[in-house]
């Protein structure tokens, strides 16, 4: 009994017993200098009475596994991350561990226990919120951490991959404007992301350009889901004076106010424009196929992977931000509107 429960112990476990942090610990199991003799010696006793099964350290160059992180795995962008990834992990050999970051202080232990436990040659987040505690404890780890789309300024110690979202917001409003709307609606996204920030100032930027005053009423809380579309799309049509366009700013609330259209027996592009962003494949088969902005996202996925690859070969850690172009795919989801 007692031997069963010391394989229990995690490095969550030794930090707390050491009296020090998550990614001191790290450091000792994985040989770093940055930590003082007497701490070292503390901690390395822990680990020997806990019998804590160490890394395997298998020397310089590719450990041969990237770790991708998510915050749900329930929805196609994921799997357009997973794809893009895979496309380079097949290509070079190296395996891939996904895995889902929930809410609570005991599933974030277990997530970085299990980070830890395993040796990788860097990690892949594409969560929403990436907070200062978390970071740390990552770069204990001594391995590259690449965000997707991160929230505000990510930390100087991390490097990541977006997409020109001001431009392709901009761009989608203006090709609404083009049609002759000037009523138009917008669902945004979590207003925590610099993504959603990013497209809402394209959005208002395309409408002051052109004159269009930015009315308040048809800018509409979002937070990227199918539902939260449906019910965003269903408030701005509810609305005295509807919108004649929407312009949701990802493809799944696009698909919600699909449904909010169809409930009020309106037709799009007939009766009203819709547009989304990312061009999702999806977007390409419902009907009407998807006007949307075409956001790289399995490229964007492949760049973060080839980041983390270069690490492993050269040592050298990326500290950059790429963003890579966005571009409108022009389907039959829009229409004229009533000033065409």
């Amino acid at each position: 009994m007692a031997e069963a429960k010391k394989s229990r112990v995690t490095i969550s476990d030794i930090a707390r017993e050491a009296g020090v942090s998550v990614p001191t610990v790290s450091k000792v199991l994985n040989g770093r200098p940055e930590v003082a003799a007497h701490t070292r010696e503390r901690v390395e006793k822990l680990i020997t009475r806990h019998n804590y099964s160490r890394r395997a350290n298998h020397g310089s160059g590719r450990a041969g596994l990237i770790d991708l992180v998510f915050h749900t795995l329930d929805n196609e962008w994921v799997l357009e991350i997973v794809r893009g990834v895979e496309s380079v992990t097949h290509d070079a050999g190296v395996g891939m561990v996904v895995s889902a970051v929930h809410d609570g202080r005991k599933t974030e232990r277990a997530w970085l226990d299990n980070l830890t436990s395993r040796r990788s040659d860097g990690i892949i987040l594409a969560v929403t919120e990436l907070g200062p505690r978390h970071a740390e404890q990552l770069h204990g780890l001594g391995v590259p951490v690449i965000i997707i789309d991160s929230l505000g300024q990510p930390d100087p110690r991390v490097a990541s991959v977006g997409a020109t979202n001001w431009s392709g917001a901009r761009a989608a409003v203006e090709h609404l404007i083009e049609q002759g709307h000037e009523r138009i609606g917008f669902i945004g996204g979590p207003p925590q992301l610099q993504c959603s920030v990013a497209r809402l100032d394209g959005y208002r930027s395309a409408l002051m350009a052109a004159g269009i005053p930015v009315a308040d009423e048809l800018i509409a809380d979002g937070d990227f889901t199918h539902d939260r579309g449906q019910d965003a799309a269903g408030e701005l049509l509810a609305l005295a004076e509807p919108p004649t366009a929407i312009f949701a700013a990802n493809d799944q609330q696009a698909l919600g106010a699909y449904r909010a259209v169809e409930q009020r027996g309106l037709r799009i592009p007939d009766d009203i424009s819709v547009i989304g962003f990312d061009n999702l494949p999806m977007a390409q088969w419902i009907s009407p196929a998807l006007t949307t902005v075409n956001q790289p996202v399995a490229t964007m996925a492949a760049e973060a992977a080839r980041m983390v690859l270069r690490h492993a070969e050269t040592g050298r850690f990326e500290t950059n931000r790429v963003e890579l172009a966005t571009d409108l795919v022009l389907r039959a989801s829009t229409g004229p509107g009533p000033k065409a």
